[in-house]
């Protein structure tokens, strides 16, 4: 190792000061030695017993020196020692392979290991790999949790060259060799206070009771007062055990504020009051549903308050009976297995009507369009809002891209020859085309802007309208000048039927336009079956004084052979799920429309005796279609949105990408056991 260490810098210049001033005399010896040789000679003499002696002595002296040198760094580095010993942080020195060299004094006290352990450093803490040791560039922020402490780690990689590049004396060749040093930052009580401080914020919640006239006129008027005070007496008591300041705003709405620690145990508890309020008797025919809206993690009460509303106004939108919790972006629902309570006032149908109107007065253009491979609903509901615009004399056009064998009947109805104009219908492509920021953008049948005939549209115009049955998700058009999503509505053809009747006094609809919208009611209740209340048949009745024709719209409805054949194929290799659920495949060769046939042959297997839920499965466009269907006692809806779908309580679907028709199929059953495992349906 001596041989190693050269001397540089000012004592390098220092010891070879002797020998440079001999060769500085020799020089100046010369003119004296041609000018008096015997004198030269003398003075030459001399030098060469001092060069002999100045020799002798550096060699002689340069071992003493070093060792002095070296003997003042140890005690310089035993200072250094003593204060990193003592440093009140843990610190350890570690090899390439993470075997520990050296710990100081708080080190060893923290972990019970003495300074002669040179173990690796994951037999200690396991969160601290060799691999991370080696990286190239070590991570900036690791934390481990190690007994009751949680440290953050730094480490730092010291190599041998670098140690000794600044040195003013000595050097080092070249080594790639390194060591790590690593230091543990207790953050044990910072997190506590962080999570503490996490804790006390306070969460906004929003209470209201969904159908709290329907409820009070299903009793006596003398035990009115009583429904009321238990319902105010469970919703108090369920939120008194988490602390909670409640305060009843409206005769059917609540304010209550809580801190965010009790929160996880609403969740946990799945927000139990639902299901409570609705044991509430006194003699009441229909039970009391509530809806909850919660707000979190907000940068300000404000805020909070903000996600609450939004959260409540999400939960009414998908029918009532149900919490719902919004964090930031995250949105998550609890509840809603119950049937959605119809509304018999027409009041909203008659305020969206004639909202709807004084929109559409002020733009000049009008597009109307559904979902993605439109069915009768999404025409109908279309071609409903196309006679609505058409009676205040706005050029209409409908976005329709694929028509499927199930809808061109439909759509033969509606051409030149039978007074329609040529561009009623026009594709997404031509629509982008024609589109302006004034345009008036009608989306009828969704809520999704991803599931729309052309979702480029939606970001052509600020002018949106949006008119659909569907329970809204997480996946939402943002920012419609006017929203009208009514869960409870059997079909947008329902719901379009209804603004019409409002919209004005002179509109008139013809006999094929009440035959579409007629013939979307007729497929989205299966023949009445289905979500059908006193409105549903309120709404037929207005459109068959329209003229609509309930023998020609059975005609225009009717399958081929090849549909028919592969719906019977479909029932045919059903299998039965956990005694329960019916799980079958939807060929979709030779078929002109297999989503249409899946979600027809899921209707059908609900006819089996002990079939709860049915779940077809249809391989169209490179996609995975899911038609889930059921009667009253599962909630597809929440299966189909853990698929990151959604839909209705008994009808819902999704999409599938990336994976096949089996791997889809085993997704939908992992779904299934998890969901019956956790208790969720």
């Amino acid at each position: 190792m001596n041989r190693k260490i050269k001397l540089k810098g000012h004592l390098r210049s220092y010891m070879y000061w002797p020998l440079l001033l001999a060769i500085i005399l020799v020089l100046l010896d010369i003119p004296i030695f041609f000018w008096d040789r015997k004198a030269g000679v003398t003075i030459i003499g001399f030098l060469a017993v001092y060069l002999v002696v100045v020799t002798v002595a550096y060699h002689a002296s340069k071992p003493v020196l070093i060792h002095g040198l070296v003997n003042f760094a140890t005690q310089y580095g035993t200072v250094q020692k003593k204060l990193l010993n003592e440093f009140e942080i843990p610190y350890a020195l570690l090899d390439y392979n993470g075997r520990i060299l050296w710990i100081n004094e708080r080190f060893a006290a923290l972990t019970g290991k003495d300074k002669n352990y040179h173990k690796s450093i994951t037999a200690i803490f396991p969160g601290i790999t060799t691999q991370m040791i080696r990286q190239e560039e070590h991570p900036e922020h690791i934390r481990i949790q190690w007994q009751d402490y949680c440290f953050r780690v730094e480490m730092r990689r010291l190599f041998f060259e670098e140690m000794t590049q600044n040195s003013a004396i000595v050097s080092m060749e070249e080594t790639e060799q390194y060591l790590t040093a690593i230091y543990l930052f207790d953050e044990t009580e910072l997190n506590h206070f962080i999570q503490e401080n996490e804790e006390q914020k306070l969460v906004a919640a929003l209470v209201y009771i969904d159908n709290y006239e329907e409820a009070l006129n299903s009793i006596e008027e003398v035990k009115r007062s009583l429904l009321v005070a238990l319902v105010d007496r469970r919703v108090n008591k369920y939120f008194a055990q988490v602390d909670a300041l409640i305060r009843k705003t409206e005769k059917d709405k609540y304010f209550i504020v809580f801190r965010k620690k009790y929160l996880s145990q609403l969740q946990e508890d799945k927000f139990s009051l639902i299901e409570d309020v609705k044991m509430v008797k006194v003699g009441n025919e229909m039970s009391v549903t509530l809806s909850i809206g919660i707000g979190s993690t907000g940068d300000t009460y404000n805020k909070n308050y903000e996600y609450a509303r939004m959260a409540i106004d999400q939960a009414l939108g998908r029918g009532g009976d149900q919490a719902v919790l919004k964090e930031g972006e995250q949105i998550t629902y609890y509840g809603g297995n119950t049937k959605q309570v119809e509304k018999n006032t027409r009041v909203k149908a008659r305020v969206k009507a004639h909202a709807l109107r004084e929109i559409i007065e002020s733009r000049e253009r009008v597009m109307i369009m559904g979902h993605h491979i439109a069915d009768a609903d999404s025409f109908g509901a279309a071609i409903g809002i196309y006679c609505a615009a058409r009676v205040l004399g706005k050029k209409a056009q409908i976005v329709i891209n694929d028509v499927t064998s199930s809808l061109r009947p439909l759509k033969e109805c509606f051409t030149e020859e039978k007074g329609y104009p040529e561009d009623m219908f026009i594709s997404g492509e031509r629509a982008l085309e024609l589109a302006d920021y004034g345009t008036l953008v009608m989306v009828v049948d969704t809520n999704r802007p991803s599931y729309t005939e052309c979702p480029e549209l939606l970001k052509k115009t600020d002018s949106i309208v949006v008119f659909d049955h569907h329970r809204q998700g997480s996946e939402i058009i943002k920012n419609p000048i006017l929203s009208y999503i009514e869960p409870y509505a059997s079909s947008a053809c329902e719901m379009v039927a209804e603004v019409l009747q409002y919209f004005t006094e002179n509109i008139k609809l013809g006999a094929s336009e009440a035959d579409c919208i007629y013939a979307g009611i007729l497929i989205d209740t299966s023949n009445f079956m289905i979500k059908t209340g006193v409105r549903t048949f309120e709404a037929a009745a207005y459109l068959r004084r329209c003229g609509a024709e309930v023998t020609r719209v059975r005609k225009m409805l009717r399958n081929d052979m090849s549909a028919y054949k592969a719906r019977a194929e479909v029932v045919r290799h059903a299998q039965v799920y956990h005694g329960a659920f019916a799980i079958s495949i939807c060929p979709a060769d030779k078929i002109e429309s297999p989503t249409i046939v899946g979600a027809q042959a899921a209707d059908e297997l609900l006819n089996i005796v002990g079939i709860k839920a049915s779940f077809v499965l249809t391989e169209y466009q490179s996609k995975i279609f899911v038609s889930a269907r059921s009667i009253d006692e599962i909630n597809v809806q929440k299966i189909m949105e853990r698929l990151g779908g959604g839909g209705h309580l008994n009808t819902a679907g999704v999409q599938l990408t990336d994976c096949t028709i089996l791997q889809a199929k085993r997704i939908i059953e992992t779904t299934l056991d998890e969901m019956l495992e956790k208790g969720d349906i």
